[in-house]
């Protein structure tokens, strides 16, 4: 079921988003070459303590999930799409490396989610491109997302910004609501047709969240249960926003 939040909700989310952002921003800082996962995880860990905030992630077991998740971050390298597990097998980022990291915050009961792929050191430009491209998605998929739109509408305009490179745009991965929980309706996918799907209400909170790949846009799950890699074995980035539907667009809420 679709929920929509109050206006304190919103409030309450806004200042989370803010926190959010400001840690993200720290980890991403961190990602250099030599650099562990673990010392992002044990980083992440003292800084949503230091806040008074919660892990979203940390213990976290969807339907159909054989283990809970074991971190509070998820560190995914090359081509590990999502989830990648930060302390199982032992990752060191090497120069020219593309990390993404994907952080859930718990501030006062309410949930944001949000991503971002980082460079290690000097990268070639073929993976600055489709870093450049999943990024200017995000900000494609948040212009589309207004009240009176559709679900498809995001979905279109993230995909059409794939289009001209050839880019591989994950479709078993997805945006999401969120909020009151980790993942909640509706759906959100990186692609579809303008128009179609659920219709975007003021007080709707989503995640929006591209995945692009330098090749296939087909993923795999990796033998630690969480971890998907692109079937090809290609580079892969991630970007994500929580946002609030308005009625006149939507206001960015980690950031």
């Amino acid at each position: 079921m679709i929920t929509t939040k109050t206006k304190e909700d919103i409030a309450v989310l806004r200042e989370g988003g803010k926190r959010h952002a400001a840690i993200l921003k720290e980890l991403a800082s961190m990602v250099q070459p030599g650099a562990h996962s673990l010392e992002l995880e044990r980083r992440a860990r003292e800084l949503i303590a230091a806040g008074g905030d919660k892990a979203a992630f940390l213990g976290y077991k969807p339907d159909g999930a054989k283990r809970a998740y074991p971190a509070a971050l998820c560190v995914s390298v090359n081509d590990e799409v999502v989830h990648g597990i930060p302390n199982e097998p032992d990752k060191v980022f090497k120069e020219g490396d593309i990390v993404s990291l994907d952080l859930g915050l718990v501030h006062k009961g309410l949930i944001t989610d949000a991503a971002v792929t980082v460079p290690v050191g000097k990268i070639s430009p073929e993976l600055e491109k489709l870093l450049e491209a999943t990024k200017k998605a995000l900000s494609a998929g948040i212009k589309a997302a207004k009240g009176g739109r559709r679900i498809g509408d995001i979905g279109n305009a993230i995909s059409r910004v794939a289009m001209p490179f050839g880019y591989g745009v994950v479709e078993d991965l997805a945006g999401h609501g969120v909020g009151y929980d980790v993942h909640e309706d509706p759906y959100v996918p990186n692609f579809g047709e303008p128009g179609k799907g659920e219709a975007l209400t003021p007080g709707m909170v989503i995640a929006i969240e591209p995945m692009f790949d330098l090749g296939t846009k087909r993923v795999k799950l990796y033998k630690d249960d969480w971890t998907y890699r692109t079937a090809d074995g290609s580079p892969s980035a991630h970007f994500e926003h929580t946002i609030v539907i308005t009625k006149s667009g939507a206001e960015v809420l980690t950031q």
